[in-house]
C-alpha cells in the first residue's frame, strides 16, 4: 500500500510540476536592473544615460533576468498603433525619450508587444508592464513628426501584460533648458 502511495504522489508532482511556475509572482524590477553590474546610470548627476556618450553605446545588456518573468514601469511610446489602440510600444525610462530628446541607450529601451491592443490615452503614458523579458538587440521604426527615427531596443515582452501607472517610481527627471533662464538675473 505505500508504495501506490508513493508512486501516486511521484505521479501527482510530476504533473504539477509543468504548472509551478505558472502561478509564480512577477517581481518587480527598475531600470538600474537593466544595467549590466558595473555600468554608470549617466555621464554625471542630474543627467540621464545616452547612447552616443557610452563606450560600448549601451548594448552590453545583463542576463540575469533572462526568461523571468517581471514588472517594470515607464513609459510608453507607441510603435505600432492605430488611433488609440496600441500594438506594440517602447517602454522608455523618461518622457521625451527617443523623440523629443537623445535616445537612451539599448539596455534602456524595452520592446513591449501585447496578446490585445492597449488603449493609450496619450504618448509617454506611464504604464506597468509584467511579463517574461527576454534580451536581445531589435529595431524599431518610430515615426516622428519630421520623419522616421530607427531605435535600437535591448530588450523585449511579448505577450505582456499592460496597465496604466500613477507614477513611475524610478523615473529619470530630464533638465529642461529654458530659453528664458536669462531673464532671472
Amino acid at each position: 500500500m505505500k508504495t501506490v502511495f508513493r508512486l501516486a504522489l511521484l505521479a501527482g508532482i510530476a504533473l504539477a510540476a509543468p504548472y509551478a511556475n505558472a502561478a509564480s509572482p512577477a517581481t518587480t524590477i527598475f531600470w538600474k536592473d537593466l544595467r549590466p553590474a558595473g555600468q554608470q546610470a549617466a555621464e554625471g548627476p542630474g543627467l540621464p544615460m545616452v547612447a552616443a556618450k557610452m563606450p560600448d553605446h549601451g548594448e552590453t545588456l545583463s542576463t540575469n533576468l533572462d526568461g523571468k518573468t517581471v514588472t517594470l514601469t515607464g513609459y510608453a511610446l507607441p510603435v505600432d498603433r492605430d488611433g488609440d489602440l496600441v500594438y506594440q510600444f517602447l517602454l522608455v525610462p523618461w518622457t521625451g525619450a527617443c523623440s523629443h530628446m537623445p535616445t537612451p541607450p539599448p539596455n534602456q529601451i524595452v520592446l513591449v508587444t501585447m496578446p490585445k491592443p492597449y488603449k493609450l490615452a496619450k504618448a509617454y503614458e506611464a504604464v506597468s508592464v509584467t511579463g517574461t523579458l527576454k534580451p536581445g538587440m531589435e529595431k524599431s521604426q518610430l515615426f516622428i513628426l519630421d520623419g522616421v527615427s530607427i531605435v535600437q531596443s535591448g530588450y523585449s515582452f511579448s505577450k505582456a501584460d499592460v496597465a496604466s501607472a500613477e507614477t513611475v517610481p524610478d523615473a529619470v527627471v530630464v533638465p529642461q533648458a529654458n530659453p528664458w533662464s536669462f531673464m532671472k538675473k
